[in-house]
Parts: C-alpha cells; sequence; structure tokens
C-alpha cells in the first residue's frame, strides 16, 4: 500500500487543478491575515520620535486619554479613547519641576495659532496665501530648547513679539514696526522686538509644520492662546551629568499629585504631536476589527475551498477504500496534502500581503489619517500567524470534509461517490439552524438599539446569517435551483439541462453560490452604510443651512468677524460657529463607552441661530441656549438615554468634565453637529479658538468677502461633503478588499467547479449534445449561481442595514441604482467568465 505522504504526492502531481484551487485559496487567505496583522502590530508599536522636545529629555504634559472602566475584579478592563483637543498642564507646574533635583530648567510650552489682522478693507490681506497670513505661535521661553535664536532685536515682552526671519522680509517688517495679529483675546497691534531664525525644531509636526512660528513673551503666550494659566507641556532641562532617567524619576516625584505624566524617549514625540492617538485607534480598528472580520472570512471561504478540493475526489477515496485503504490512511493523507500545499502557499500569500499593508498604511498617511513620522513594522508574527492560520484552516476542512469518505464502508463509499448524498449532516444542520435563529435575533435587537449599539449588533447580524448560508448551503441551493430553475425551463434544451444538474447537484451548487454570497453582502453593507451616511448628512445640510451666505476661511475666521457681519448694512443676523468634538458617555454596565459626537459653539444666542440654522428641534426650544445649557441631536439623546432636562454627562475638547442641562432635542445633528452649545463653553478648550463658519442672513456677499471666502448653503453642502472623502474610501477599500477577495474565491470555485466535470461534460458531447447547447447549460448555471448569490447577499445587506440605519440615523439606508448595478453586473460577468473559459478549454478535446 503506498504511503499516506506517497498518496498526497501523487494527488498533487496528477489533479494540479484542484490543488491550484486551493492553492490559491489559501494564498489570499494569508495574504488578507498577513496585511491586517502587520496594520494591527503597527498600531500596537506606533510612536513617533520627538522633534520639537528632542533637545529636552523629560517632558511633563497631562494624559490626552479618557478612560472607561467596565466591570470588576478579575473582569475589570479599562478603555482609552483619545480625547478631541490637546489636554493641558498647570504653568505653574514648571517651577515645581525646577526645584527637583538635577533640572537646569523648566519651561511651559505654549503652542497656538494667530494671523494677521483683517483690516477695514481686508482684500490684501485675505488675498495672501493661508502660510503668509496664519502662522502658530509659542512663548519666546522655548527657544532654550528649539535651537530658535535672535538674529536682530531682543526677547518680547508683554505688547510685543518676535517674528521669523521670513516673514519679517515678506511683511517688510522690522524691530520697531507695528504688526496686526488676531489672537483667541482678540485683534490687537504689537510692537515687533525681534526677528529671529527658527531653531529646527520649530515648525514640528502637529504645531502647523506648513505655518511660520512667531514669539510672545511666556507670560503673555498662555493668555493670547485662550487658556490662561494652563501650557501644553512643562519641557524640562536637565543639568551635566545627569542621565534622562534620573531626571524623570526627580521630576515625577516633584510633580506628584500634579496630574500630569512625565515622558521621556519617543513618548515625548506623543505629547507634540497629538494625532498618534487617533492613529493608533485607526490602526487598531483595520487590524484588529476589521482584521478580525476579514481574518473570519478568509478562513471561511479557503475552508470552503479546501473542502471542496477533498469532496472533489470521493470516488478516488472510495477505490482507495475499496482496494484496502484503512480510514486513518485516507486521514492521513488528506492531512499530508494540506501540509504540502498549505505552507507554501502561505509563505507566497505573505508577499503581496505585506505589500498590501505598505500601500493601505500610505494611504492612510497620504490622507491625513496617520502622522508623517510614524512607520509601517514588519516582524515575523503576522507572517507566522498567516501561516499557521492557513495551515490550520486546511487541516480542520480536510479532516471535516474527508471524515465521512474515510469512516463509511467502501461499497457505501463507492454509492455515494457516484450520487450525492442528499439528507445534510445533524450537526451542520443544527449549527445552521442556530446561526439563522442567532442572526433573525440580532436583527431584531439592531432595529431596538441606537448609535454604536444598533451598528455593533449589525455585524453580528451579517455574520450570522453569513454562516447560516455555508453550513445550510445544499438545502437553501436546492431550494434555490427548484424556484429560479422555474424560468430555465422555458430557456430550451441548454436551460432545462442547467437546472436538472442545478437540482441534483446542490452540494456543488452551494460552493459556488457562498462566495458570491459573501461578496455581495460585505461589499453592499460597506459601501451602502457609507453612503446612506452621506446621502442623509447632506440631505440635513442642505435643509438646516438656511442662512444666505456663509463665510470660511482656511486660516479661521477673525475672533470679533460676527460682530463686524452683524455691523454691516443689510445683515438681520450673523452667528459664528466653532466646530469641534467633544466626548457623550452612552451605554450602561458592560456596554458603556466614550462615543464622539460633533458639536458646534455658538456666537449668538439660540434665537439668533434659529434664524441662519434649522437644526429640526423636535423637543424643547433653543431660546434658553446659553452657559450650561446644550441642545443635542436625537440620537444622541437616545444613546445616551437623556431628554429635555435631563443633564448631558459629557467632556470638553481637552477632557474637562462637563454636565450642561439639555433644552432642546433636534433631528438634523448627522449633517450639522450632534451637541450644541454656546461658544463661551469652549472658550480655553480648544486650541484654536478662530470659528470655523460664519452663517450670515442679509447682506451681500460683496460686503463680507473681507472675513474670508463667502458662498451660499449649496456651496458650502459640497464642500462639506468632500470633507467625507477619507471615510468614503476607507469604507470603499475595507469592501474592496473584502469582496475582491471573496470574487476572488468565487471565481477560483467557480473554475475548479467546471474543471472537475469534464469528465460530465465529455459524455454530454458523447450522446449527442452539441457544443452550443453545453456551453449555454453552463452559461444558464451560472446565471443561476450569480442570481442566486446576488439575491441572498442583498438581503443579508438589507438585513444588516436597515436595522443598523435606523438605529444610528432615523432613516432608511440610500442605495445609488447604478453602483448597486454595478455590484450585479459584477458578479454576473464575474461568475460568467469563470464558467465560460475553462469550458471552452475543456470541450477543445471533444470538438
Amino acid at each position: 500500500m503506498t504511503r499516506p505522504n506517497g498518496l498526497a504526492r501523487a494527488a498533487v502531481r496528477f489533479r494540479p487543478a484542484s490543488f491550484a484551487g486551493t492553492f490559491v485559496a489559501l494564498m489570499m487567505s494569508a495574504l488578507i491575515v498577513t496585511a491586517c496583522g502587520i496594520l494591527l502590530e503597527t498600531g500596537v508599536r506606533a510612536s513617533v520620535p520627538p522633534v520639537r522636545y528632542a533637545d529636552a529629555p523629560v517632558v511633563a504634559a497631562a494624559d490626552q486619554y479618557e478612560y472607561v472602566v467596565t466591570g470588576s475584579g478579575e473582569d475589570r478592563e479599562e478603555e482609552a479613547v483619545p480625547l478631541p483637543d490637546t489636554a493641558r498642564v498647570d504653568a505653574g507646574l514648571a517651577a515645581r519641576a525646577a526645584e527637583a533635583p538635577g533640572v537646569a530648567a523648566a519651561v511651559p510650552d505654549f503652542t497656538f495659532p494667530v494671523r494677521a489682522a483683517v483690516p477695514g478693507a481686508g482684500a490684501d490681506v485675505r488675498e495672501l496665501p493661508v502660510a503668509e497670513r496664519a502662522f502658530t505661535a509659542h512663548g519666546w521661553g522655548s527657544h532654550v530648547f528649539t535651537g530658535t535664536a535672535l538674529t536682530a532685536g531682543s526677547a518680547p515682552r508683554t505688547g510685543e513679539v518676535v517674528l521669523d526671519a521670513g516673514t519679517a522680509r515678506t511683511a517688510k517688517a522690522a524691530v520697531g514696526d507695528t504688526v496686526a495679529l488676531d489672537t483667541a483675546a482678540g485683534p490687537r497691534d504689537f510692537r515687533v522686538a525681534g526677528v529671529a531664525e527658527a531653531g529646527p525644531a520649530e515648525g514640528a509636526r502637529g504645531t502647523g509644520a506648513a505655518q511660520a512660528p512667531v514669539w510672545f513673551s511666556d507670560a503673555e503666550a498662555a493668555a493670547l492662546a485662550g487658556h490662561p494659566g494652563r501650557a501644553d507641556a512643562i519641557a524640562v532641562l536637565a543639568k551635566p551629568g545627569v542621565g534622562a532617567d534620573a531626571l524623570a524619576a526627580s521630576v515625577e516625584q516633584a510633580l506628584a499629585g500634579s496630574g500630569a505624566k512625565v515622558r521621556t524617549g519617543d513618548d515625548r514625540g506623543a505629547v507634540e504631536d497629538p494625532g498618534l492617538g487617533y492613529a493608533k485607534e485607526t490602526l487598531f480598528g483595520l487590524g484588529g476589527s476589521f482584521g478580525g472580520i476579514a481574518t473570519i472570512v478568509a478562513v471561511f471561504t479557503a475552508a470552503g475551498t479546501v473542502a471542496l478540493s477533498v469532496s472533489q475526489r470521493a470516488r478516488e477515496f472510495a477505490l482507495l477504500r475499496a482496494v484496502g485503504a484503512t480510514p486513518r490512511q485516507i486521514r492521513r493523507a488528506v492531512a499530508s496534502e494540506a501540509l504540502l500545499i498549505a505552507p507554501l502557499a502561505g509563505i507566497v500569500g505573505c508577499l503581496p500581503g505585506v505589500g498590501l499593508a505598505y500601500w493601505w498604511f500610505g494611504q492612510l498617511r497620504d490622507r491625513g489619517a496617520i502622522p508623517e513620522a510614524v512607520r509601517v513594522h514588519v516582524s515575523w508574527v503576522p507572517l507566522l500567524v498567516a501561516v499557521a492560520v492557513g495551515l490550520l484552516t486546511a487541516l480542520g476542512a480536510g479532516w471535516a470534509a474527508g471524515r465521512r469518505p474515510a469512516r463509511i464502508r467502501p461499497g457505501q463509499a463507492l454509492s455515494e461517490a457516484s450520487t450525492e448524498r442528499l439528507r445534510p449532516g445533524v450537526v451542520r444542520t443544527v449549527l445552521g439552524i442556530g446561526a439563522l435563529v442567532g442572526g433573525t435575533f440580532l436583527t431584531g435587537l439592531s432595529a431596538g438599539s441606537t448609535g454604536d449599539d444598533a451598528a455593533g449588533a449589525s455585524l453580528g447580524v451579517v455574520m450570522c446569517f453569513m454562516l447560516a448560508v455555508a453550513l445550510l448551503g445544499p438545502p437553501v441551493a436546492r431550494l434555490c435551483a427548484g424556484l429560479f430553475g422555474l424560468p430555465l425551463r422555458a430557456a430550451g434544451p441548454a436551460g432545462e439541462l442547467a437546472a436538472a444538474n442545478s437540482r441534483t447537484n446542490a452540494r456543488r451548487l452551494a460552493s459556488a453560490i457562498t462566495p458570491i454570497v459573501l461578496a455581495m453582502a460585505f461589499a453592499s453593507t460597506l459601501v451602502f452604510m457609507h453612503t446612506s451616511e452621506s446621502h442623509i448628512a447632506d440631505g440635513q445640510l442642505r435643509a438646516g443651512i438656511t442662512a444666505d451666505h456663509v463665510v470660511t476661511d482656511p486660516a479661521g475666521l477673525p475672533v470679533d468677524a460676527a460682530e463686524r457681519a452683524a455691523r454691516t448694512p443689510g445683515v438681520d443676523a450673523a452667528v459664528g460657529l466653532l466646530n469641534t468634538q467633544v466626548l457623550v458617555p452612552v451605554g450602561s454596565g458592560e456596554f458603556s463607552s466614550l462615543q464622539g459626537a460633533a458639536a458646534q459653539g455658538v456666537t449668538g444666542t439660540g434665537a439668533e441661530l434659529a434664524k441662519v440654522q434649522d437644526l429640526d428641534v423636535r423637543e424643547g426650544s433653543l431660546d434658553r441656549l446659553g452657559e450650561g445649557r446644550v441642545a443635542i441631536d436625537r440620537t444622541l439623546a437616545n444613546a445616551a438615554d437623556v431628554g429635555v432636562g435631563d443633564r448631558l454627562p459629557l467632556y470638553l475638547p481637552d477632557g474637562t468634565k462637563s454636565a450642561p442641562e439639555i433644552v432642546a432635542v433636534y433631528g438634523r445633528g448627522l449633517g450639522l453637529a450632534a451637541v450644541t452649545l454656546d461658544r463661551a463653553s469652549l472658550a480655553g478648550h480648544v486650541s484654536s479658538g478662530f470659528d470655523s463658519t460664519l452663517l450670515v442672513r442679509g447682506g451681500s456677499g460683496r460686503s463680507l468677502a473681507a472675513l474670508g471666502e463667502v458662498t451660499d448653503a449649496s456651496g458650502f453642502a459640497t464642500e462639506r461633503s468632500l470633507d467625507a472623502k477619507l471615510g468614503a474610501w476607507s469604507n470603499n477599500t475595507m469592501a474592496g478588499v473584502l469582496g475582491g477577495f471573496a470574487a476572488i474565491a468565487a471565481v477560483n470555485t467557480l473554475v475548479m467547479t467546471v474543471l472537475d466535470r469534464r469528465r460530465e461534460l465529455g459524455t454530454l458531447r458523447l450522446v449527442g449534445s452539441t457544443r452550443r447547447q453545453v456551453l449555454g447549460m453552463l452559461r444558464w448555471e451560472s446565471l443561476l449561481v450569480s442570481t442566486v448569490g446576488v439575491v441572498l447577499g442583498s438581503a443579508i445587506a438589507a438585513a444588516t442595514l436597515v436595522p443598523m440605519m435606523r438605529g444610528t440615523t432615523g432613516e432608511s439606508p440610500y442605495v445609488p441604482p447604478l453602483l448597486y448595478g454595478s455590484f450585479v453586473a459584477a458578479a454576473g460577468g464575474l461568475a460568467l467568465l469563470a464558467v465560460t473559459l475553462p469550458a471552452r478549454a475543456a470541450l477543445r478535446r471533444w470538438s
């Protein structure tokens, strides 16, 4: 008797087509797992080397995360959520740190935007490029660790400023001249005290790298930044001979109980680059959450292909059993085949997987989601995991598929190999029904949930229904073949052959349908989730902006823009908006979390806001909007379980806790802002004190042009829609990765199926069927497969999207007809090509 590994080598050598399909499936599985694993590891290890603080061995700064604690004891879990803006420390801590042993100096560091003031005419300043009218300001004390040096004049005092040499040349300003600047404290004139050559650390990441620096006195910088007495960080310099570790321990002891965290090494880079927290969260989401889904899908699809490959050789296993092979030898042969194919496929798949990870990471960095200084981290861990996952998948699927032909009697094995077994396995049926029931339950749960709870439940919906389709594939395929096969009988002999084949070979049909269902379900869910949100948000934005004019400026609007606009002839109302984010606790118990919510700070009263913005108030009134009182979107109100008259616990952008009273609940939060509060409530809690948008009712656009770029509500809505392109790109990319993988799996499965049917196709030709009739039969079968796959995939996507969108937005999903049509056409076209091309090659010998 041939040894099992000899059987495996012989099977691979003499049936290369079947094993080629298995190889492709396992290779694609390794590709997906590798790419997601690299992104996840990069998120875990992501760091940025310090630039601004490179010469400050120790930096003390506030924690830039808020924490959500759930459970207790051994079940206690802590989730860190990055703050929307920079949390600051008491500037007075610099004096405490300076007294610590080994400290040469401790400097409070301030970083904030200023801009060239808009004069009465305004045209000259407004027409300057943003880089020439927007600056990054610091306290002059930072020059001791950034290398900035005066080239003329002296250090600034109150009412004075030091200009960068390039800025001084552009503005034609010299020492002693006066310049007008807009700050968070308002427009002011400053005397030019000096001109400096910026050190290499100025203009570092997170501080406006494209903007020229200017310097104020340390005493004045905090007030001009809009948060008096608060510093972004404390930079600590060491005395000669004092190491960073010793200095850090000394400073930590001096600042004990202050809430400041002492940073050294690359941790200093995280202080100067606030985008690192969101970058890590993005990479965690891709590598962890999406990576987990993608890995399950990859394993799921690869396992199906391996099982198909084993089942296609049922006749061979039956013959081996008939000539004396033992069940153990059959199982060992299947395992040996996996050991021959899976490791090589995994290694080959790792290479493009690394390339996909680099491309994906680069695209995110180019779109500003990841800081420039973060680098991809590639180690052996995700590569080994990818190969191991593929090997375990092949072994598990091969064992499951080969278990029955290895176990049953030889005579029965030959009988089953010649005809398809109609009755599905009990275990498989029970698990499939369980998945179907679970998906139905989660659909109802998602329909009754709101916000993140609805989105979380919807993920379980698509996974449960996909698992149900895979486990109940044969009976579902038989049912669909009987239903959709009825029209085929009217399509002539080729259609009748296709209908008969589909009914009698339901397992083969199911193996071809499942990947198409998977591709359609996941691609539709990801893509149409974003189109729905964008469509609803755009509609709310266009309906919600009732102002005649919308004024914006990339450099930020002047602090007094609303007052100046209100004084313009013909203007009925002018309201400035500062757009930012707040964190709102939602859920309870084990399901509690912090949800980021878009917020707008209003410079006018609620009555004035109602003249330029229709929030679609459902409860309460905007008239009481003011200090300590907010209005919120109804979806957020449902998620936080609050209403008019309740207190809304929230964290302001810098992490400061607040609990304002809710005075109104409205319906256009997705397009406008989920939280509306007075502008004064945000003062001191944001990095930029400049309003983002000015809404004006009445007047003329020409009279407002001095304040910024003027457009109407429609033009503003179009620009805002473009801002959502990162979310669209991310969703489409994930859909492309999952859908593309599933599409390749579908093509791979169909090609394997057709090549395995060469004997059947030859028999049809021998009994009188023409080549055209055989190809016609295969085309009708591919149409049946793609139709069933599209219908089932669309049904799963609908079961996922409808409750999720109603829970998160209160409206139905929006599915662009042309986009959906392209998905249907792609599924049908791929199925047709995957069947027709190998069939033509197989029929050549029978021509």
